[in-house]
């Protein structure tokens, strides 16, 4: 389920309370005393799961095996439980009710359903905040929040990480055992922070560790602008949204290495009582900009995001760069935690999507990694604020006319799970993201519809059509995988990032920086050199100026004539080897005839700069450029429009889903004889219906 705010921002530091030594009573079981008294151990789950969120503590417990029933019957292979269950869990404080938890599982388990189990701390009950108001967060305002909602807790708070604890602990110690819980879900969709003084004065404790000395602190912020210079450490504000650069990403660092202390804080006391093979996760937002998703994902043993559209309809290309760059936090596959049964709740038209579309949605999943889909939610609540949020059960206890779809899915996954077991994509293509570079932007857009984002889907879109595969990942993983390696806006360059780069580059790998790349050091002050920084000497050239733009730029050269909407950057060679692929027609006089993309050959490898945010038809002429002189090739072969091809690599064989997103029934050609999985046949060619989803396997030669 999706949260109305998903704009806000937050972010934090492991260096905040760890609170990693509770006492707790001796009454508690310990880990080896649980396991002695576990059940045995039960058949792997299938490859690839479908599943639902199911609240049991909602309902009379004679209705639960109805519910799964309908759920078995529909092949819904996993449930998530408990993640906003709190007050059933712990009514009143140290009155602990864990058994109706125990019965859930087991009846789940006896339909042949796994459970994921959910830490319920996204929902503090109301005992718990009356008692200790201080675990409500503080909004920026200083208002402070109430009951009566969700999410209205402190992150940063020892009391109310104490309390977490406890309830973590107690659920893994009850049922961390259990041989149906496959995995852990910690907390619900991270998002509001606190703007309490206990969170300041951690904040300022956290920027000591960084920058040890107020002196270092000032020079690199440049805090003599504006005599912001500070003398003491408390000092120090909380700026979330407009402020010295340096501060505001620090703060948002912050936010981010807190929001992975207070995960750690329940993280490791499952790990110490539950069963090894239990998976930790929890559910991301996609593009959310709260907090930094590689710091908080990296002590999870899998990355998982939550699906929705809200108002309109399927984009490929957004959900499917959502999808990549949610498999690039881990830089493996992924869960789709949470997803739409048709219609939402909270957007402004909550439109339903069409018969056929929510198959599709899955499978598009599934193409672009996800080993596990799950709906939100299994039936409607009688009561609460999303009452009318789409269910695959309404409040009467039988399926909506949706659940017909979904038992198709849950049909179509266990019988194509054998063959996508140990599969995975693997692109010849990366782009190059980091939170620091999308906040930088968006704290001085400089143009007020410059969006980060929409830069970035501005060359995934016409790269994705011909290299059939993206990966989204950091700047400073391995890249010698890949053939082509694009930065749109890698606005903070790190001096590690650069010196990554300039090796991909100097090993015969090919780089495309985008318009503002290289134009901040790691603290978001500008680089000493002009951009792209570090990378002018080994581009051959740089960018003189900059220029947010009213009126469209005409652009010519290699790639036709096109013109630049938002912006333009007015480039220079240095390098006599470095040369000019597109210049700027006649404008505003001082582009007019001037660079707008150069390039350089380094060795093997290539470097590019794109000085320049061109229309659609430019860009498509530019991928074009990029993939043929870097030697990327289609994954599956051409196919036509509207229909996608999503590749997931195994051992010995590759697995193609192909997904028909066009308005009408699409044809495609086979570049070999191929097995068609779900219809158990050898065929050449596929005819797919508008939503048609065809899954087929090839051998490898």
């Amino acid at each position: 389920m999706k949260w109305l705010h998903r704009s806000k921002v937050l972010a934090i530091c492991s260096s905040v309370v760890c609170f990693s030594a509770f006492l707790f009573p001796a009454s508690f079981p310990s880990a080896a005393s649980a396991q002695e008294s576990a059940k045995p151990s039960v058949a792997k789950p299938p490859a690839i799961l479908l599943g639902t969120a199911w609240y049991p503590e909602q309902w009379p417990e004679s209705r639960w095996n109805a519910d799964l029933d309908l759920m078995q019957k529909a092949g819904i292979r996993f449930v998530r439980i408990g993640e906003f269950a709190w007050s059933t869990l712990e009514p009143t404080e140290g009155d602990y009710h864990l058994g109706w938890l125990e019965r859930a599982i087991d009846a789940a388990g006896k339909h042949g359903i796994y459970v994921v189990v959910g830490t319920p701390t996204a929902a503090p009950p109301a005992w718990l905040t009356q008692k200790y108001p201080e675990t409500l967060r503080t909004e920026h305002d200083g208002r402070r929040a109430q009951h009566g909602n969700r999410q209205q807790f402190n992150f940063d708070n020892p009391k109310y990480r104490e309390l977490a604890r406890d309830i973590a602990t107690r659920m893994a110690q009850r049922v961390g055992h259990n041989p149906d819980v496959i995995g852990w879900q910690i907390d619900n969709e991270y998002s509001d922070v606190s703007y309490d003084p206990q969170t300041r004065a951690d904040f300022q404790q956290w920027l000591k560790q960084r920058y040890k000395t107020l002196d270092n602190l000032n020079t690199r912020w440049t805090t003599t602008y504006w005599s912001q210079t500070y003398n003491n450490w408390d000092q120090v504000p909380i700026e979330a949204t407009k402020g010295n650069p340096g501060l505001l990403l620090s703060w948002k660092r912050f936010v981010s290495d807190t929001w992975r202390s207070y995960q750690k804080n329940q993280l490791d006391v499952i790990r110490q009582y539950a069963a090894p093979g239990q998976f930790i996760t929890t559910n991301m937002m996609g593009w959310f900009q709260g907090y930094n998703h590689y710091t908080v994902a990296q002590d999870l043993d899998l990355a998982s995001w939550d699906d929705y559209i809200g108002e309109g309809h399927l984009n490929a290309y957004f959900n499917g760069s959502t999808d990549d760059l949610t498999r690039g936090f881990k830089q493996k596959n992924f869960w789709v935690m949470e997803t739409q049964p048709g219609h939402v709740n909270w957007a402004a038209d909550n439109n339903d999507l069409n018969k056929g579309e929510v198959r599709a949605m899955a499978w598009h999943n599934v193409g672009h990694g996800a080993d596990a889909v799950s709906y939100w939610q299994w039936r409607s609540a009688l009561n609460g604020q999303e009452e009318y949020h789409g269910t695959l059960v309404g409040p009467d206890g039988t399926p909506v006319p949706l659940y017909t779809e979904v038992a198709q899915i849950g049909r179509e996954f266990a019988k194509a799970a054998p063959v996508l077991a140990g599969t995975t994509p693997k692109s010849q293509v990366a782009i190059l993201h980091t939170y620091g570079s999308v906040w930088a932007i968006n704290w001085q857009r400089h143009n007020k519809a410059y969006d980060p984002i929409k830069e970035i889907l501005s060359y995934y879109q016409p790269l994705r059509d011909i290299a059939q595969s993206i990966d989204i990942v950091q700047p400073t993983v391995d890249l010698s995988q890949y053939k082509l390696v694009v930065a749109p806006g890698l606005n903070v360059l790190s001096s590690a990032a650069a010196k990554n780069l300039e090796q991909y580059v100097k090993n015969g790998g090919n780089l495309v920086l985008g318009q503002r790349s290289g134009m901040k050091n790691d603290d978001n002050g500008l680089q000493t050199e002009r951009q792209p920084g570090p990378l002018v000497s080994l581009l051959g050239g740089r960018v003189e100026q900059y220029y947010a733009l009213i009126h469209p730029v005409p652009v010519e050269g290699q790639f036709g004539s096109n013109t630049s909407q938002l912006w333009a950057e007015l480039l220079s060679t240095s390098s006599p080897d470095t040369q000019v692929l597109a210049t700027y027609g006649k404008s505003n006089g001082w582009l007019d005839g001037k660079p707008a993309i150069i390039t350089r050959k380094v060795g093997k490898g290539s470097i590019t700069y794109v000085g320049v945010w061109m229309d659609e038809a430019g860009m498509a002429k530019l991928a074009q450029w990029m993939t043929g002189m870097s030697g990327v090739t289609p994954a599956f072969g051409s196919v036509p429009a509207g229909v996608e091809v999503d590749p997931r690599y195994g051992k010995d064989h590759t697995v193609f889903i192909l997904v028909n997103l066009a308005d009408g029934p699409q044809t495609v050609s086979l570049p070999a004889t191929m097995n068609d999985v779900l219809q158990g046949s050898a065929v050449q060619s596929v005819t797919l219906p508008r939503y048609g989803v065809s899954v087929l396997s090839e051998a490898k030669k």
